[in-house]
């Protein structure tokens, strides 16, 4: 391991997930045991911090500068497959102002120059590792930059370096020329991980960072899978992405299968004859011989064949590929590169999208239900450690489950309906949390301050009248507790409610607007209550007035005791019957009332049969996604496959953040079809405690 000002640095390759700590995180050495354990310092993520003890077969050694490049990689999965290409990390760890970049953003492959390294965050003690990031500007040619100045871009990180340009030994200007063509050598990204080894641990004594990150060997060839290429097809040049190179059934030689930029009718979405090499949009796969593609010329520069830097061999640290670890949620900040595309998600099959969209609306970014996978190996059963293994892990490290392993999951459930057949979402959960992960049950609910009963599902049961025709979640869950007399015993950490409706298709309500916020203060018996007109302690309630639409809807009618002289008072209300609250004589008069409070954290929407799933995957209001396990379909019903999509959809977050005088007077043909789907299609809400951390961010 490498010291570097009497510090050494570390990537965690082995997952410690139960020491607070997994895969990808960021260490520094302070000590070492008797035994040749590390004492470290973890940068678990972003300003989390802990002190631990790391197996060095489990860590690989950094320089500071490279620590400091991959801290500022989320989430810490992705810091892994950086690192895992050693050519380009090694050319990203060298650049310098005015090098020539190209980098993956929301608008494309766009070349940019370097023009600073930026640390990000505050400024710590001197021994604390800053995260490095770059700012970049615009490469224009030259025509442009004499009328137009280079236009500044947003920090990105090493994650976001796709390809580097070989430095110039020697130029005046401080600046790279820029031209047309050239076909020269360039370093890329892959878009597959190397294969992985548990040797490891040879690693910490065997080689240093110098030995991992070579500065000059030999290349075998300038282009690999991530290569931006360009190649002549038909009568024109056409550009596209390297995504598979080998040897083709029934030819000779290495082929290059492309992803194009633009749609072409005679070639395919990666298939070639019958079988499949790569998958992308439909009309975009072409292959073509290695030998005829030729690097982007339009990032690249004029330099003498003399003056190139040749890239280092690719010797991938033997990284390992722990899976036993237990993977955090998708962090907010990872989670629109991680998830949002087609080919994302769970990938549906076989009637599976009751499935598909509960296990993405439950487990993709938060960890609400999280403890489950934290219990010990022998107490963990076969089922649920491919639920964690092969569903949720995948689904949080790469962004995509395949249908196999969604398969894999429903034969395990143990009832071969659940391999074939359609179910609702309530049994599959009920299924899934107590026959599978043996959890207690989510809900404990007392029913008329007697009976007690346990659930992990709570149906919303009302009639239409007691409610206005478009209410809330809020409104329908405090009438549907008043009216049948319901308490919870206790403050759940999830709360799972299915709407009112008959079947999958008949909707009591057209439209039913979702509480971003649900507050349960008025549903627990063992806390203070207060009076909703004036705040005094609450001393009676009366489900009388809570249907009296002329009064606050929305929240219970709970009243002091002058508040309930005064409002029974009038003549329209004289013949209501408000029950006493009891157990007053526990709180003082003057005891402050303490709000319980639950999120909303996914929704679960159903039409023609067909389920899909709204998800927030970070606390900002415009976090939204929406996923589709079968949004498309390629080939027939015998031999083709879903296509999953996941969306970002932050007109959710919009218009939900709206006053809600103005959710229940919206006009819905003027809103967005998913907002109009989250809306007119709801089946079951997902709300998790406040008292937790639920996300990551």
């Amino acid at each position: 391991m490498n010291e570097e000002g009497k510090r050494r640095f570390f990537i965690v390759i082995r997952g410690q997930s139960r020491k607070k700590f997994m895969r990808g995180c960021i260490g520094r050495v302070d000590a070492e045991t008797q035994s040749g354990d590390l004492i470290a310092l973890i940068h678990a993520g972003g300003s989390c911090k802990c002190t631990a003890v790391v197996k060095k077969e489990d860590a690989c050694p950094l320089t500071q500068h490279q620590a400091q490049l991959l801290l500022f990689v989320s989430p810490a999965s992705r810091r892994l497959e950086v690192l895992c290409n050693v050519a380009l990390f090694s050319a990203i760890c060298e650049l310098a102002q005015e090098d020539l970049v190209v980098v993956r953003s929301k608008k494309g492959f766009q070349p940019c120059l370097i023009k600073n390294l930026v640390q990000i965050g505050q400024k710590g003690s001197p021994e604390d590792l800053q995260m490095l990031g770059f700012e970049l500007e615009l490469s224009q040619n030259a025509e442009q930059k004499v009328l137009k100045k280079s236009t500044a871009m947003p920090w990105f990180s090493a994650s976001d370096i796709v390809q580097v340009a070989p430095k110039l030994r020697h130029h005046t200007s401080g600046q790279f020329p820029l031209v047309t063509c050239l076909t020269r050598t360039i370093v890329s990204r892959t878009d597959s991980m190397p294969s992985f080894s548990s040797r490891c641990g040879k690693l910490w004594n065997k080689i240093s960072s110098q030995e991992m990150f070579p500065t000059k060997t030999l290349c075998r060839h300038p282009l690999e899978v991530g290569s931006l290429v360009e190649v002549v097809f038909g009568n024109r040049l056409v550009y596209g992405v390297i995504r598979w190179i080998g040897v083709l059934e029934g030819k000779r030689h290495e082929w290059a299968g492309l992803e194009i930029e633009v749609d072409t009718t005679i070639v395919s979405d990666g298939k070639f004859g019958t079988k499949r090499y790569f998958t992308c949009e439909g009309n975009r796969a072409l292959f073509v011989p290695l030998e005829q593609c030729r690097p982007d010329s339009r990032f690249l520069l004029t330099l003498p064949a003399q003056e190139l830097l040749t890239p280092p061999q690719t010797l991938p640290p033997t990284l390992v590929e722990d899976v036993d670890e237990y993977v955090l949620p998708v962090a907010e900040s990872a989670a629109l590169s991680l998830l949002v595309g087609r080919m994302k998600g769970i990938q549906g099959h076989f009637n599976s999208c009751y499935l598909d969209a509960t296990l993405f609306g439950l487990f993709s970014s938060s960890m609400i239900l999280d403890s489950v996978f934290h219990k010990s190996a022998d107490v963990e059963t076969d089922i649920s450690r491919t639920l964690r293994r092969d569903i949720v892990n995948p689904l949080r490290r790469c962004g995509f489950v395949s249908a196999k392993s969604v398969m894999n999951l429903r034969k395990k459930l143990g009832c071969g309906s659940f391999v074939t057949e359609e179910k609702d979402p309530e049994e599959f959960v009920t299924v899934l949390f107590k026959e599978v992960l043996h959890t207690e049950s989510l809900l404990k609910i007392r029913s008329n301050r007697e009976l007690y009963q346990e659930a992990y599902t709570h149906q919303i049961i009302i009639e239409k009248s007691q409610v206005k025709s478009a209410p809330n979640v809020q409104e329908l869950l405090l009438m549907s507790f008043m009216t049948s007399g319901l308490k919870f015993d206790e403050v759940p950490t999830c709360l799972i409610l299915q709407m009112p409706r008959f079947g999958k298709k008949f909707k009591m309500f057209p439209h039913i607007i979702p509480s971003t916020e649900l507050d349960i203060t008025d549903l627990l018996p063992s806390s203070p209550l207060e009076c909703f007109l004036c705040g005094q302690l609450a001393v009676c309630e009366c489900i009388q007035c809570t249907e009296d639409h002329k009064l606050q809807p929305g929240m219970m009618k709970l009243y002091c005791s002058t508040c309930n002289i005064q409002v029974h008072a009038h003549p329209s209300r004289q013949t209501h019957n408000p029950m006493s609250i009891s157990g007053l004589e526990l709180f003082p008069a003057d005891e402050p009332v303490k709000k319980h409070r639950m999120q909303l954290f996914a929704v679960l929407c159903i039409k023609t049969s067909h389920y899909v799933s709204f998800v927030k995957y970070g606390p900002s209001p415009k976090s939204w996604l929406f996923f589709d396990s079968m949004a498309d379909r390629c080939g027939d019903d015998t031999k083709g496959y879903n296509i999953p999509v996941v969306r970002a959809c932050p007109e959710v977050g919009d218009f939900l953040s709206q006053p809600e005088d103005k959710l229940t007077r919206a006009d819905l043909s003027q809103t967005s079809e998913l907002v109009r789907r989250l809306l007119c299609d709801s089946y079951m809400y997902l709300y998790q405690s406040t008292a937790t951390n639920t996300y990551q961010i």
